[in-house]
């Protein structure tokens, strides 16, 4: 077991301390779960506002190289050639068995390299495939590099003072911009289902660049538990609880994230790990499906609670549950038989062997605040 000790800590640790930071471990480093006004009030002032949230411990990687999109099209089931220059995309890392290696954003820098934001628990894992997979590749991994991400309604007023030029950018986009003397790579992303802004900066400068950010009125720290009820609310999943390498990128409701050039009869059909298994799926329906529910009275259902039918027949298993503040009430997503997979099909979770009604919805059960221009 580790210690607080072997954690690793990011260059805003002591920001985070300073802000009365309630530090928790997780995915190997010691993160702020919540500050002094509580998961609520930060899930609240990010739907309103501007939050900002420290994911340096997610992995930052430049993939390049002659070649590299081939090479990495064999990894992942998305067009890169139609990926324009400071256009990114989600998509996964799949294996041979079909199931998801992790999920990560991939951005094409220019026509040999793509920088590449993976999962903190995944890091690892993922430098190694990379290597194994593109030996002619250089996997560059920006280990001394912050990354800071601005989320809410207003984050655009924020950037407009900073660097106008990055309001420019629609969802899904990203440029080089330079702070005050400072350079970054922004993109117009995130995980909260705001709008908002992904920053890359150097470490050297990255706590200045916090210092402006937090400046600005409108800007607070948002800890891991508001993350968390931000992108359940707008249907995001989790790796390592929402989808793994058990699960394919169809069963994890992700077919939106294979290119339409990669699915059956497309021109650029398969050719990724697992491919076989992944199109199967597609074209013939997975046997299980990943879906929404908002939950009956006030308590939440929490991951690891069995779905059952009207018959007691269990039928599925939740993956992330909590309590949606912007909702007023419990929510929650996870896998059922594809047979009950319809929006409006009600069934019952099984918590400490009693059954709460639970109803599929539709994702994001909070409507999304990307800006698409």
């Amino acid at each position: 077991m580790s210690t607080v000790a072997d954690l690793h800590t990011t260059d805003f640790h002591d920001y985070h301390i300073q802000a009365g930071g309630e530090m928790v471990a997780f995915a190997g480093y010691s993160m702020p779960l919540r500050y002094t006004e509580g998961i609520i009030e930060e899930h609240l002032h990010t739907r309103t506002s501007a939050g900002l949230f420290d994911v340096s411990h997610m992995g930052q990687l430049v993939i390049s190289g002659a070649g590299v999109a081939e090479g990495l099209e064999k990894l992942m089931p998305v067009d890169l050639d139609a990926l324009a220059v400071n256009r990114q995309t989600y998509s996964v890392l799949t294996s041979e068995e079909g199931g998801i290696l992790d999920d990560l954003i991939i951005t094409r820098w220019d026509n040999q390299s793509f920088f590449i934001v993976v999962n903190a628990a995944c890091k690892q894992q993922d430098i190694s495939h990379f290597r194994q997979h593109l030996p002619n590749a250089e996997v560059k991994v920006l280990d001394r590099q912050g990354l800071l991400a601005l989320q809410g309604p207003r984050a655009k007023e924020v950037m407009a003072k900073l660097a106008p030029e990055a309001n420019q950018l629609h969802f899904m986009q990203g440029c080089p911009v330079t702070i005050d003397g400072i350079d970054c790579y922004i993109t117009r992303s995130g995980y909260s289902g705001e709008d908002g802004f992904e920053i890359s900066v150097s470490s050297q400068h990255s706590t200045e660049l916090a210092n402006r950010l937090l400046a600005d009125q409108l800007v607070r720290w948002i800890g891991l538990g508001a993350r968390d009820s931000l992108r359940l609310e707008a249907g995001l999943c989790l790796y390592g609880q929402d989808m793994d390498r058990h699960t394919s990128p169809v069963e994890a409701n992700l077919l939106w994230s294979i290119s339409k050039s990669r699915r059956s009869g497309g021109s650029k059909q398969g050719g990724f790990l697992g491919a076989d298994i992944i199109l199967a799926h597609a074209d013939k329906g997975a046997s299980r499906k990943r879906v929404g529910f908002v939950v009956e009275g006030r308590a939440p259902v929490r991951e690891g609670a069995e779905i059952v039918d009207n018959t007691g027949a269990v039928i599925g298993l939740i993956t992330s549950g909590g309590f949606a503040p912007s909702l007023q009430k419990p929510i929650a997503m996870g896998y059922v038989s594809s047979e009950f997979s319809a929006v409006g099909t009600r069934l019952h979770a099984l918590v400490r062997g009693k059954p709460r009604a639970i109803t599929l919805s539709s994702m994001p059960l909070v409507p999304s605040g990307y800006y698409r221009g």
